[in-house]
């Protein structure tokens, strides 16, 4: 259903443009479980329709994300226009709140400044975005990605939770899950990779058979398709090391597609093949859980349509 078929439900009566409604949640489930319940005559791609335009929001911050996980006291508001003014930014903003802010962050991009680029990274984006607001406001930065690689990036916006989320980081962290097109058919459609990875005077990752002064890494993937020439992954991290995908892959003999940096892979996306879907983690002072999900591009599954 299109922004049309959304239209045509309130012309119909099945949505009350005049109003803004605010519900209270009672147990912990799904953004568009609980929106469904709210609105039973509505299908669910109506639904879907009021979280991509931007009419939801979570106690206060908007949202678009409809399997955001709720918990029991928030407060949900449905409203009859755009809640926020988000559309005029470029910024692909997953989640904002008083605590953190989430985007898709696109590939080439840096995560924070270099010694070679200042300016042109995600923190300088969004640290521009949240100070249009106010000047006074700050981010922090939590977890980066890889430059060329996409998806979902956190930054804290005060030092205490940043803080909070770091310490506990590993013990938090709930899944970290990537898609990576790669080189090449797998024999095992399914397994764990387990390695020490060193880091080099290059700055460039390596494995080692050696647990000395080296970090222990561990890769689960899943096949999800494949073709004669490239495999698509289903990628969980148990351990978030530098380049720890990239490595462990090309270890197997399957490099990730475009990287230049361990390998002399094809590139027929023109960028790398790696993108970060999702993060879930619990809130270290609350104990809520929160999920973050960034669709695949586009480009990755195009590879695999049989022309």
């Amino acid at each position: 259903m299109n922004k049309n078929d959304n239209k045509k439900d309130i012309k119909k009566g099945k949505v009350d443009p005049s109003s803004i409604k605010e519900f209270k949640v009672h147990e912990e489930c799904e953004l568009l479980t609980f929106l469904l319940n709210k609105y039973p005559h509505l299908s669910r791609n109506a639904v879907k329709s009021l979280l991509s335009n931007h009419q939801v929001a979570v106690d206060g911050a908007p949202v678009s994300q409809f399997n955001l996980m709720l918990a029991k006291e928030d407060t949900v508001i449905v409203s009859k226009r755009r809640i926020s003014k988000r559309e005029r930014s470029n910024l692909p903003i997953i989640f904002e709140n008083n605590e953190f802010i989430v985007i898709n962050k696109p590939s080439g991009l840096l995560s924070v400044a270099s010694d070679t680029e200042k300016a042109r990274t995600a923190y300088r984006m969004v640290s521009d975005f949240v100070q249009q607001k106010d000047k006074h406001n700050r981010i922090y930065i939590v977890h980066r990605l890889d430059e060329d690689t996409s998806g979902v990036l956190m930054f804290a916006k005060n030092p205490q939770i940043r803080d909070a989320l770091q310490k506990e980081w590993s013990e938090i962290v709930k899944s970290r899950r990537y898609y990576a097109i790669v080189e090449g058919k797998f024999e095992k459609k399914e397994d764990k990779l387990i390695n020490y990875l060193k880091e080099n005077s290059l700055n460039l990752m390596y494995v080692t058979k050696s647990s000395k002064d080296s970090k222990k890494c561990i890769t689960n993937y899943k096949v999800i398709r494949s073709n004669d020439l490239y495999s698509l992954l289903d990628i969980n991290i148990e351990t978030g090391r530098k380049n720890q995908i990239r490595v462990q892959l090309g270890n197997i003999g399957h490099y990730v597609i475009g990287d230049d940096k361990y390998g002399e892979p094809s590139n027929p996306l023109k960028r790398l093949g790696l993108h970060a879907y999702e993060l879930s983690f619990i809130h270290p002072i609350t104990g809520k859980l929160f999920k973050f999900t960034a669709p695949m591009p586009e480009e990755f599954n195009k590879l695999f349509v049989k022309k």
